[in-house]
């Protein structure tokens, strides 16, 4: 076991995160009483970066209960807890991680993880993958394939696989049904305004939200925004979510008309260059920004400091910059995911469904091994449904089942 972390005395608290988070993970606990028993990953290291926060440690010990040797590290330097990555070492786990690393801090942590010959990658955004194909190829060979936790990654993942680079089979978790029709909408949705509240204590009632990007998440944090009371702006560049979010109920708009009119912006395309320089100049004086995309592309950050006139730490996780003579435009986390670094993320019910996925998915994987042809692959059906038919028993309900002559019937033709 080793670790590079902040400090190891701190982990009874981060202790105490993992223990609430597992009595409200019913799925993940009774994995992890399947793993304990199965042992599915006996002799195999997996390699883990995501967010590393309590529900995510959570995840590494169901994995490990299986038999993984982990390695771990988070995917972003602003979402990691310390004493939660302090209770992960204390219990033998190998964790390389601390809050607010440097950049340069972060890329050593990733290249520690890659360094013990690992079988299963878990990544989330794509960073692990990435490196792995350009800095430490020699480690390529040991890989059985891997899981992709979000919609960035995967975007990564499809330009690799198109230019014909990618190595490895990677399961592509966020595309299951039970992953993004829950996480990206729901989970988003909630967790990003727990972020924004519990940062800036104003008021969202009344006010204009715009909403860049109506995927899944975009989806959620409109709802959420809408249910705050908010006038709720949607930018878009597909025209067919463009319709959807005016069917929906919402005012849509080009992020230049939008503007000089929002009160809070909140991005969430996995897109680079949302929020121009431009634009900032057309804002409110007052106005919040804040992103809820993987990485810290979607606002020119790089130009908005170029560009200010003066700075202010205004809060904790609260940056004011003078755009023009006396108008302050204010971001939330340095432009970072909202929702992770300025909260705890994704509510644990939620999680609980989509660390489900990701656990049976490695499993599949480690099922299948030397088998996978295909280097994008779609979390089986099987899975999806077992997911949520263990979620169903767990809340407490029963749904109807088709007979054998409904079955015939709906096959008619095939």
């Amino acid at each position: 076991m080793s670790y590079d972390i902040r400090d190891i005395s701190l982990a009874p608290g981060g202790e105490h995160k993992i223990d609430w988070v597992r009595k409200n993970c019913p799925l993940l606990r009774s994995l992890e009483e399947d793993f304990s028993r199965e042992k599915p990953f006996t002799g195999k290291r997996i390699a883990l970066s995501i967010h590393l926060e309590a529900k995510t440690a959570y995840l590494c010990k169901v994995l490990a209960a299986g038999g993984a040797e982990m390695y771990i590290t988070g995917s972003n330097p602003l979402s990691t807890q310390d004493d939660v990555a302090a209770a992960l070492a204390s219990e033998g786990l190998n964790v390389y991680a601390y809050y607010d690393a440097t950049e340069e801090e972060y890329n050593a942590h990733l290249r520690r993880v890659l360094s013990h010959h690992c079988n299963i990658i878990i990544d989330d955004g794509g960073d692990m993958v990435n490196m792995l194909h350009t800095e430490l190829r020699d480690e390529l060979k040991y890989v059985i394939g891997g899981c992709e936790e979000t919609t960035t990654g995967i975007i990564r993942l499809r330009s690799m696989a198109a230019e014909g680079s990618l190595q490895f089979p990677m399961v592509m978790v966020n595309d299951a049904d039970c992953k993004h029709l829950f996480d990206n909408r729901y989970g988003t949705g909630q967790s990003v305004w727990d972020g924004i509240n519990r940062t800036t204590n104003l008021i969202v009632a009344g006010k204009s939200v715009v909403v860049a990007g109506y995927g899944w998440c975009g989806k959620g944090v409109a709802m959420r925004a809408k249910g705050l009371g908010a006038k709720v702006i949607v930018t878009e560049v597909d025209p067919i979510k463009a319709i959807e979010a005016v069917m929906d109920g919402f005012t849509v708009m080009t992020m230049d008309e939008a503007a000089p009119v929002g009160d809070f912006f909140v991005t969430v395309t996995g897109c680079a260059g949302v929020i121009t320089k431009d634009h900032l100049t057309k804002m409110k004086n007052g106005a919040i920004l804040c992103n809820a995309g993987h990485f810290d592309v979607e606002i020119d950050m790089a130009g908005l400091r170029s560009m200010a006139l003066s700075t202010i730490d205004q809060r904790h996780n609260i940056v004011g910059y003078e755009v023009t003579p006396g108008n302050f435009v204010y971001v939330l986390g340095e432009g970072r995911l909202v929702n992770l670094a300025c909260g705890d993320g994704h509510p644990a019910e939620i999680m609980d469904m989509s660390f489900a996925i990701q656990a049976l998915s490695a499993k599949y994987l480690v099922e299948h091994e030397g088998t996978l042809n295909e280097k994008l692959i779609s979390v089986p059906r099987e899975v999806d449904l077992e997911v949520a038919n263990r979620k169903l028993s767990f809340l407490g309900i029963t749904i109807d089942k088709l007979t054998d002559e409904q079955v015939k019937y709906l096959n008619q033709g095939l």
